[in-house]
């Protein structure tokens, strides 16, 4: 299944937000989830951004519907972008069509 990377950033709502209720973290976890999408892995982060995300989605679609309706709220912005392990990149550079 296709990985995706989410880096997002709070608004000040969004950090209003977290600071009165912690645990609504977990709680988008959750949404994402019902979404039909599996989050792998998440990190709060210290820079330029406020929260990583691995997640796990079917396909584009299903990424893209997932991260605007988390930025439809308003609380917070998102950049996301689809992942490879290396191992799946280097098998990809080794197949014959690479090199054409």
């Amino acid at each position: 299944m296709p990985v995706y990377v989410m880096l997002s950033t709070l608004g000040p709502g969004g950090w209003e937000t977290v600071h009165e209720h912690p645990e609504r973290i977990l709680e988008v976890r959750r949404e994402v989830e019902a979404m039909g999408l599996r989050v792998i892995a998440q990190y709060a982060l210290m820079g330029q951004w406020d929260f990583l995300n691995v997640i796990e989605a079917p396909d584009e679609k299903a990424m893209a519907r997932a991260a605007v309706t988390l930025a439809a709220r308003g609380t917070m912005r998102t950049t996301t972008m689809q992942a490879l392990t290396v191992e799946d990149l280097v098998e990809s550079l080794k197949s014959p069509a690479a090199g054409t």
